[in-house]
């Protein structure tokens, strides 16, 4: 019986992983992308090569959606598509921080699911099924609880604290922030903070496998515009990414809208 697409991407992610451990990010050989698309190290290559080594001779009907390699359009036919970060927070990666994680997902029908997203320097394992929660190490996940905004605990870059971003007055949350995006969506997942919030335009890779690790523990998951994102389209972006329980979701995209403080 073949393995389901869950178990493929947690084998392939501690695989992955051992890989990315052996590189040391201040050490790392490294460049910068064309078109200032940000740096890249060996280590994102190193790790996207383990992926592929996997995965494709896994399932060589998905279609393949990787950071670190050419977009191919023959992916928009594909029924079930990888969407993969080999290394998300790579710029923490290389100024040595240990938060960067490996990004995996599956997307189908323009939605997400299976999704693992795993920092190996702390052997945390985020996984997610559609429809099967959200789990970290065996544990179930769920978001918080937390039913005010004001002085909410949420993940963001400064940029999203612009007050041009927030024409209806910024609501008075904490902000904190961590290098990886996917690892920011599943600490709002794990409810170690009550939100997460990102206003530039985000790449699939960045946050498919984040996204439902966030609606499998019970939290809402838009653009910044409150509308529903979708993998595997062309371009593959969407415009920001609100992530919160639905009490703390409505203020914040009510804010972004101009609704309120």
């Amino acid at each position: 019986m073949q393995e389901s697409d869950l178990a493929l991407l947690v084998r392939t992610a501690r695989t992955a992983g051992e890989v990315a451990l052996r590189f040391h990010g201040p050490t790392a050989k490294r460049w910068d992308k064309p078109e200032n698309a940000g740096p890249v190290t060996e280590a994102d290559i190193a790790v996207n090569a383990a992926l592929a080594e996997i995965l494709r001779p896994a399932r060589p009907d998905y279609g393949w959606l990787s950071e670190e390699d050419e977009d191919a359009p023959e992916r928009l036919a594909a029924e079930r598509c990888f969407v993969l970060d080999p290394i998300d927070g790579t710029t923490g990666f290389i100024e040595g921080s240990s938060s960067w994680s490996l990004s995996l997902a599956v997307a189908a029908g323009g939605a997400i699911s299976a999704a693992v997203v795993y920092l190996p320097a702390h052997d945390l394992l985020y996984s997610a099924e559609a429809g099967g929660g959200a789990w970290l190490n065996g544990a179930r996940l769920s978001a918080s609880a937390r039913q005010e905004i004001d002085g909410a605990n949420v993940l963001a870059t400064r940029y999203a604290l612009d007050d041009r971003n927030w024409p209806g007055g910024r609501p008075d949350f904490e902000r904190h922030h961590r290098p990886s995006l996917a690892y920011r969506l599943a600490l709002v997942a794990e409810g170690r903070f009550d939100a997460m919030l990102t206003l530039r335009e985000s790449w699939d890779w960045d946050i498919a496998a984040g996204l439902l690790l966030c609606v499998e523990a019970g939290a809402v998951v838009t653009d910044r515009h409150g509308g529903t994102p979708r993998f595997n389209t062309d371009p593959p972006r969407t415009a920001g990414v609100v992530a919160a329980p639905p009490q703390l979701h409505a203020p914040l995209i009510e804010a972004l809208r101009g609704g309120g403080g």
